[in-house]
């Protein structure tokens, strides 16, 4: 029986770690593919093949994890399954609002509640929650958008990049900065579903406590991590790459810079940091630099999903800790739930799909109806942003009607006739 539900609890695994994949995916890449220096496609894959390699990198993130804040003489692998559970759901649930929530806090929070509720206070080392996770939670991302802000500002001092060849080479400068973070994202959240399941190994009396993962582990959750990144999570790459503020390649330039150097240090100091914080801190940071427009509602509500992200997780977690705790039909009752749960969340998804080819289609852009004179009706598009779908469609679609006879029947700029699906 305990051999079953360490099977179990490691395949649960490795669907959070695929989960964090293509939430977090937008980490790294979100900035070069909003400036045009990846394609979408290309970017993810590279982000995934970096990811993969930076998991093999190092370990101190998962031994921090895998004994660090939970007490692993008193957890189960039923507890590990429980917590895991009401992160997976987190992170659906965020990723189909494209808010960038905390993977790694989801699984923090899912794990200290499902620990809470089974094995009391005593299960949980506070100690190092605080000094490893919570604060690092605070003050990376100040660190990184101070650093990113104060880059950006220099960087439009220095060089005129309004000048075609210096925005080139701040878009090649992108290639290695977004590689080089998609390459620290590895090693920071690649490692945490390394932990979790060397936890549940040590739970189960299957490996030393205090030793490092196995080479299957570490194999198994950098590969779940890289197929979750090369799935793409559009929703909150759109968010993160035009929903906060407009990104140009300089700026993107100093903000993966920055995110790089910081995600590096934590991970060197096996701080369970969350990346999404980081980047997101960084990308803001940039915007201020520059004296761009940042759309502080956006981050708001972002900023409510990280206070929330570690509470709402503990809770799911604890409630799922509670029914797994009753036996092998509370764990069938666990795992039929998040499938259900996930199922509806997936159906949900579908019906207003992102993916690469409108992912950098702006998030505000609803069009709303008006009538024009003649009985038309017309759609308002308050943003159409430059390089998207629409915006190519839209200068297509001019050229054509400047050679067409009667092209100045056509709607008022701003406006298109509804059901088009484009400017004109």
């Amino acid at each position: 029986m305990t051999l079953a539900i360490v099977v179990i609890v490691v395949v649960t695994a490795l669907v959070f770690d695929f989960t964090n994949g293509f939430h977090d995916s937008s980490n790294s890449m979100a900035t070069a593919v909003a400036t045009g220096a990846f394609r979408p496609r290309i970017a993810v894959t590279v982000a995934a093949v970096l990811n993969i390699v930076g998991a093999c990198l190092s370990t101190e993130v998962a031994r921090t994890i895998s004994s660090g804040i939970v007490n692993d003489a008193l957890v189960t692998p039923t507890m590990v399954f429980a917590g895991l559970a009401g992160a997976i759901i987190w992170n659906l649930v965020t990723w189909l609002l494209g808010l960038p929530s905390s993977s790694s806090h989801a699984m923090f929070g899912g794990l200290i509640g499902a620990v809470l509720v089974t094995a009391g206070h005593s299960g949980v080392h506070w100690g190092v929650i605080v000094s490893k996770i919570i604060l690092p939670a605070l003050v990376a991302p100040a660190v990184a958008g101070v650093a990113a802000g104060v880059a950006t500002f220099c960087a439009y001092r220095i060089t005129d990049h309004s000048v075609t060849h210096a925005g080139r080479y701040y878009r090649m400068g992108q290639r290695i900065s977004s590689s080089m973070l998609a390459l620290a994202h590895g090693t920071s959240d690649g490692q945490k579903t390394m932990g979790i399941i060397t936890l549940v190994l040590i739970a189960a009396g299957m490996q030393a406590p205090g030793t490092h993962p196995h080479w299957w582990v570490i194999g198994m959750a950098g590969l779940a991590i890289g197929l979750g990144t090369y799935s793409g999570g559009w929703r909150i790459m759109r968010t993160m790459g035009s929903g906060l503020v407009a990104v140009e390649a300089p700026q993107g330039f100093c903000a993966e810079t920055a995110s790089t150097v910081a995600v590096l240090a934590s991970s060197h100091l096996g701080f369970g940091l969350s990346t999404t914080h980081v980047c997101t801190g960084s990308i803001l940071g940039s915007g201020v630099g520059r004296g761009a427009k940042v759309n502080w509602s956006v981050a708001g509500q972002m900023a409510s999903a990280w206070l929330a992200t570690l509470p709402c997780a503990a809770v799911v977690g604890a409630v799922a800790g509670w029914l797994a705790g009753r036996g092998i039909v509370g764990i069938g009752v666990v795992a039929v739930a998040l499938v259900i749960a996930a199922g509806a969340i997936l159906t949900r998804a579908n019906r207003t799909k992102v993916h690469h080819g409108n992912v950098n289609d702006d998030p505000r852009a609803v069009p709303s109806l008006a009538r024009q004179p003649g009985g038309r009706v017309v759609e308002d598009l308050p943003v159409v942003v430059e390089g998207s779908v629409a915006h190519e469609a839209e200068r297509v679609l001019k050229s054509a009607a400047g050679r067409a006879p009667g092209g100045d029947d056509d709607p008022r700029p701003g406006q298109h006739l509804a059901g088009s699906g484009v400017a004109s």
